[in-house]
């Protein structure tokens, strides 16, 4: 995952829905025979600006970034050992029995592929537990996001990243980060396994890789 914590525009446009379908039919209802929608008040948000600015996003990224340090130390260890036992097998190949020399060079390289794998596990621990503190986020952003289009009466709600141009939409996303500040202003960031789905897709890639 990039560093900065991406909240998924789901959240919006589940807004955006209920939102449009408890103001528009009520609209209507109040001037029958019109036979004109009335007009839609849109509302934007830079979602990604908006965890960003947040302290509970600066929480999380601080929390990774500690995480991600934490396990560079505890693995840098173990790193150079594999380094210093590969040069001092290389130095000693020319002397070595092709039988003890080939049983050298199987041992290694399985320290390395275990090595590789503990590596790739504790990123993988890491983002997880990233994913679960935003999707905390998430579920805080939501009814943040609702509220703020009934008390605007807003009939659409959209994503800044999903807009080329909307010169009469109303920004919240001060107002959304003021909001988020104080309902969450951290959230603790655990390891945690990916999903299922995401560790097949990180295996692949990395097959992919080799």
């Amino acid at each position: 995952m990039s560093k900065k914590t991406l909240i998924t525009r789901s959240l919006a446009a589940a807004a955006m829905v209920i939102a449009a379908t408890a103001t528009v039919p009520s609209a209507l209802a109040a001037a029958p025979g019109t036979g004109a929608a009335p007009a839609a008040r849109i509302l934007i948000i830079d979602l990604r600006r908006t965890v960003a600015m947040s302290k509970v996003g600066q929480s999380i990224q601080q929390q990774v970034d500690g995480l991600k340090k934490q396990a560079q130390t505890q693995l840098n260890a173990e790193a150079e050992s594999l380094k210093r036992d590969k040069a001092q097998m290389d130095a000693q190949n020319a002397i070595l029995a092709p039988a003890v020399k080939a049983q050298k060079e199987n041992a290694w390289k399985a320290r390395a592929m275990a090595f590789e794998k503990k590596v790739q596990e504790r990123g993988g621990l890491i983002q997880g537990g990233m994913l679960k503190a935003n999707q905390q986020v998430e579920e805080a952003l939501g009814p943040i996001l609702q509220g703020v289009m009934q008390e605007r009466k807003a009939t659409v709600l959209l994503d800044r990243a999903s807009v080329l141009l909307a010169p009469n939409a109303i920004d919240v996303t001060a107002v959304v980060v003021q909001r988020l500040d104080m309902k969450m202003p951290t959230v603790k960031v655990d390891l945690a396994p990916l999903p299922p789905a995401l560790q097949q897709a990180a295996a692949r890639q990395q097959a992919a890789q080799q």
